[in-house]
C-alpha cells in the first residue's frame, strides 16, 4: 500500500548520503517509512561537494530507492547544508533618524535589506540571524514603537563559499530532483536536540562528524556563532593507521580501542592491541595518538567558542555526532575546557517510530537528518510507483502539492530562520524583484509626463499670448454686451 503524504529529507555528510522519509502525525511524532544510505566518501569532502556527476548519481539512486521502498513518486525533497567553510560574520547596519521618529515594523525591514546586501568576496550569505536592535543605549529584540533618533542593526550572518553553494543546487538541478526547501543543517540539529532552557541559559553544541566538527554557540535564544572545523573522527582514524595498517583496520581498531581520555595510571606499558592474529601495536602509543589528534580537535571547539560566552554557557556544551560515541569523551571536553556540564545528545527530542537499526542505536548519527525531516511542512508524495518504469496514476491519485518552482518568489524577509533559498528561488525572486522596479518605474514615468502635461498646460494658460487672447476675448465680449 502506497503512503499518501510523507516528508523526504536529505543529508549530504563526508562519510554518507542520507535519505529518509516520514510521516507526521497528529500528536507532533513521527513515523519514518524509508530510510536509504549510499557511501559518499568520493565525491563529498568535508561535508562540500566537489564531484557534481557522482553526487547528482548517488542523488539519484537514493530517490529511486526510497520511491521503491514507499512504492510513490517523490515531487521533492528537503536538504541540509552544512560542511567546511560555512561560518558566521557579525554586521551592523545602522540609521539616523530625523527628530524623535516613531520606530517602524518598514524601517526594521530596511535594515535586514540593507544587511541582506552585504557583500563579502567569493561568500554567500545563507541566512542573517538577528541578535537585537540597538535603540539609543538600549538593546531591544523588537524596537517597533519605540521613538528614537538612530537606530542599529545587530545580524549574524551565516556564510559560505559561493562556489560550494553552486555546487550544492547544480547537482540537485542535475539529478532533476526539485527542492522544497534549503535549510541549514546545524540550525536544524540544535531545534532537535537543544532544549529551551540550554538556548536561553547559553550552551555550545558540538556535532562531532567524520571529516568535520561543527560549532554552534547559543544564549538567549539566540544564534551567536556558527563555525565548522575542518577536523572529525576520520582524523583519528588517518593517525592511527599510521602505526602500518590499513585504514579499515584503523577504524576498527579506533571503535574497540579507542578513548578520549585514559588516566596515566591506569595504561599498562606491556599491554598490546591485536591489529589481527599476527601484529599488535602498544597501548601506549595508540592511546597517544588517539588523545594528541582529540586533543587538537577540542581546543578547536573551544577556540570557536567567542570569549564573551566563556562564562555564560550555563546550558554547558552538548556533543553530538558519531564522534561523541567515543569513551569518556565527555571527561576529555571537561579536562581541555574546564566547563563541568558535559552532555551527550544520542537522540532527538522528537518521538521517532522507526523499525531501522540505525535509529534505533540511539548514537547521534542520525541526529541531523531526523531534525531536517521534522522541518518539513510540504507532502513530497506524488503518485504510485512501479520500479519497473510504469505508473498507476489511477490508482491513489494524489492532490498536486507545490514545488520549489510552483512556490511565489520570496524575498529574504519572507524566510524563516535557517531556511535558504535555492540558486533557482533567488533567480526567481531577482526576476520578481526586477518586474516590480519596472512597473514602479514605468508608473513613475507615468506619473512625470502627467505632471509634465499639466505643468505645461499651466504654462499655456500664463503665457503672455494667452493672456493677449483672453483680454481681447473678453473685450469683445464687452462691446457685444454694451451694443445690446
Amino acid at each position: 500500500m502506497a503512503a499518501k503524504d510523507f516528508i523526504v529529507a536529505i543529508e549530504l555528510g563526508s562519510s554518507k548520503v542520507t535519505g529518509i522519509a516520514g510521516q507526521k502525525n497528529l500528536d507532533g511524532s513521527i513515523h519514518v517509512l524509508a530510510v536509504v544510505k549510499e557511501n559518499s566518501s568520493s565525491f563529498i569532502r568535508k561535508g562540500v561537494v566537489y564531484n557534481i556527476d557522482k553526487t547528482a548519481q548517488c542523488l539519484t539512486s537514493i530517490i529511486k530507492k526510497l520511491e521503491t521502498q514507499l512504492k510513490t513518486q517523490i515531487t521533492q525533497v528537503y536538504v541540509g547544508v552544512g560542511g567546511q567553510s560555512i561560518r558566521s560574520v557579525k554586521n551592523v547596519v545602522t540609521k539616523d533618524l530625523p527628530g524623535e521618529t516613531i520606530i517602524t515594523q518598514d524601517m526594521v525591514i530596511e535594515l535586514m535589506d540593507a544587511n541582506r546586501n552585504m557583500t563579502y568576496q567569493d561568500q554567500e550569505i545563507l541566512d542573517a540571524a538577528v541578535q537585537e536592535y540597538k535603540v539609543g543605549t538600549q538593546f531591544q529584540l523588537d524596537p517597533v514603537g519605540i521613538q528614537a533618533t538612530h537606530l542599529e542593526g545587530h545580524f549574524l550572518n551565516i556564510l559560505e563559499r559561493k562556489a560550494f553553494y553552486r555546487n550544492l543546487n547544480k547537482c540537485f538541478e542535475t539529478a532533476g530532483i526539485n527542492v522544497a526547501e534549503m535549510y541549514l543543517a546545524p540550525l536544524a540539529l540544535a531545534d532537535s536536540v537543544l532544549t529551551e532552557v540550554e538556548k536561553r541559559s547559553g550552551c555550545a553544541l558540538v556535532d562531532l562528524g567524520a571529516d568535520t566538527t561543527t560549532v554552534s554557540v547559543y544564549s538567549k535564544n539566540i544564534l551567536r556563532h556558527l563555525a565548522v572545523i575542518p577536523l572529525g573522527s576520520n582524523n583519528i582514524t588517518k593517525d592511527i593507521a599510521t602505526l602500518q595498517m590499513e585504514e579499515s583496520d584503523a577504524e576498527k581498531m579506533k571503535l574497540k580501542y579507542g578513548s578520549a581520555y585514559t588516566d596515566n595510571n591506569e595504561i599498562d606499558n606491556d599491554l598490546k592491541y591485536s591489529i589481527d592474529p599476527d601484529r599488535q601495536v602498544e597501548s601506549r602509543k595508540f592511546i597517544e595518538i588517539v588523545e594528541g589528534r582529540l586533543e587538537e580537535i577540542i581546543e578547536n571547539v573551544w577556540y570557536q567558542i567567542p570569549s564573551e560566552y566563556y562564562d555564560k554557557l550555563l546550558g554547558g556544551i552538548i556533543l553530538t555526532g558519531g564522534g561523541s560515541n567515543m569513551k569518556n569523551i565527555e571527561k576529555a571536553f571537561m579536562n581541555h575546557t574546564h566547563v563541568d556540564k558535559i552532555r551527550i545528545a544520542k537522540f532527538v527530542s522528537q518521538t521517532i517510530q522507526s523499525t531501522n537499526d540505525d535509529i534505533k542505536a540511539h548514537n547521534g548519527t542520525m541526529n541531523t537528518v531526523l531534525g531536517l525531516l521534522a522541518k518539513g511542512d510540504i507532502n513530497c508524495a506524488g503518485d504510485v510507483f512501479d520500479p519497473n518504469g510504469n505508473l498507476f496514476p489511477e490508482f491513489n491519485k494524489t492532490t498536486v502539492h507545490p514545488t520549489n518552482d510552483q512556490r511565489p518568489a520570496r524575498q529574504t524577509t519572507d524566510l524563516p530562520a535557517g531556511v535558504i533559498r535555492t540558486e533557482a528561488e533567488k533567480q526567481k525572486a531577482e526576476e520578481e524583484r526586477r518586474r516590480q522596479q519596472e512597473e514602479e518605474e514605468r508608473a513613475r514615468q507615468e506619473e512625470e509626463r502627467r505632471q509634465q502635461e499639466e505643468e505645461a498646460r499651466i504654462r499655456k494658460e500664463n503665457s503672455t499670448w494667452n493672456k493677449f487672447k483672453k483680454g481681447l476675448l473678453n473685450f469683445g465680449k464687452k462691446i457685444v454686451e454694451e451694443e445690446d
